[in-house]
């Protein structure tokens, strides 16, 4: 009401006298307020003390009637509780409607409405978030919690392993009423089956080559522990963040590591060196087997064209034993004469004309001298002395007569 209204000091609507100065009456203040909300609603209000007149009673019972302005406060009051039933979901979440605390559906995305508070309740859960648990460190690496890194290995020595787990969720019902912590179980399930599959393995596995088979491994068990015990979780990925002996034992594992690495080495060079001596060794091998066996073809086809050859002399000289022999003398006298300097004149001849080649007999002794020639190079320059073997030819009649003489 403002300052300057005239029932401010002045008469009331019943008459009565005020002080000019005083305060305005609160009953009077509270019966204006309602006569003008019952006239907003269609009721009459009196204008002086007698008040409103009450409707007629129906039935002769007791008289009940709600205030104007209280109906419309219960009207407001009501229209407010159905309108805080309205809530939005966005992408990525889901929404989880509570009826007196016991789950009725999952609503998608979108404007929702429930019953209002306390009838039903609706929870929002974002379900496409990635959410990560840290197992061995807190934040960083280098802040380690060795109650949960240090693990013990089957061939009983100790690694120092930290790792992180991301997650999201699958089921949000299960999230939310299956488990009364669901992430911290997924910390502790991290914890039991890292811990399991690393107390399964060697050390040497756990450091260097087996790090992504153990990732999938406990990521697989992980998930196994957390659909048994329903928390709706699904395992994105595990990290492995460090893996490496206690500090305490650090240096001598390193110098450990250092010798092995050493011993690889000196395998890979001595495999080297095996292989290439020994392709090379066998080269060699083979090429002496075929020389072998080429010399061994050699000489057996020789032997085998000598002994044909004999064979047929054979049967020649079977057919005439004098020609025959006669034949293989010269053959055996060219033969002989071809490998010899010196140099047989028959002075039964007569007065044939020999040609004796002095030069090619003083080369040949010059080169004797000096060994600068083989003797099988020996028979192409001695090929110019063939005169003297046609020569003997020529008194193939005296060599007969001296081989008939010389035989008993």
């Amino acid at each position: 009401m403002a300052w300057n209204d005239p029932q401010w000091g002045g008469k009331g609507n019943g008459g009565g006298n005020r002080n000019a100065g005083g305060p305005p009456d609160l009953d009077e203040l509270w019966k204006n307020f309602n006569n003008r909300l019952n006239g907003l609603f269609g009721r009459k209000g009196g204008g002086g003390d007698g008040g409103d007149t009450p409707p007629p009673r129906i039935g002769g019972g007791p008289e009940f009637s709600i205030p104007g302005g209280a109906g419309l406060l219960i009207g407001l009051a009501l229209v407010v509780w159905l309108a805080s039933g309205f809530y939005i979901v966005d992408a990525g979440e889901r929404g989880v409607v509570l009826r007196f605390g016991k789950f009725v559906e999952t609503t998608m995305p979108g404007p929702r409405w429930h019953l209002p508070y306390p009838v039903e309740s609706a929870e929002v859960v974002n379900v496409d978030s990635v959410r990560t648990v840290e197992v061995g460190y807190k934040n960083n690496v280098q802040a380690k919690v060795l109650g949960e890194s240090l693990m013990l290995t089957d061939d009983e020595n100790i690694v120092d392993l930290q790792f992180s787990v991301q997650y999201i969720l699958k089921d949000p019902e299960d999230y939310l009423f299956s488990n009364r912590h669901p992430d911290d179980a997924v910390k502790q399930a991290a914890e039991t089956a890292m811990r399991e599959i690393v107390g399964k393995s060697k050390m040497d596995f756990v450091l260097y080559e087996g790090r992504a088979d153990i990732a999938e491994r406990a990521t697989k068990l992980m998930q196994d522990i957390l659909d048994r015990y329903k928390t709706g979780i699904a395992i994105s990925k595990l990290n492995m963040q460090n893996a490496q002996p206690p500090e305490q034992v650090q240096a001598a594992f390193d110098d450990a590591v250092k010798a092995g690495q050493d011993l690889e080495r000196l395998k890979n060079e001595g495999q080297a060196y095996a292989n290439d001596v020994i392709p090379r060794a066998r080269g060699v091998a083979a090429r002496l087997m075929e020389e072998a066996e080429g010399y061994k073809q050699r000489v057996i086809a020789q032997s085998e064209g000598e002994a044909s050859r004999f064979k047929q002399v054979l049967t020649e000289y079977a057919k005439a034993p004098q020609v025959t022999r006669e034949r293989l003398y010269q053959d055996a006298m060219q033969q002989i004469l071809t490998n010899t300097t010196k140099i047989m004149v028959d002075d039964k001849g007569g007065n044939n004309l020999l040609y004796l080649p002095l030069d090619k007999l003083m080369s040949l002794t010059q080169s004797g001298q000096s060994g600068t020639m083989a003797p099988q190079e020996v028979p192409p320059q001695t090929g110019t002395a063939t005169p003297r073997v046609e020569d003997t030819f020529r008194s193939r009649d005296a060599f007969r007569a001296r081989d008939r003489e010389a035989r008993p």
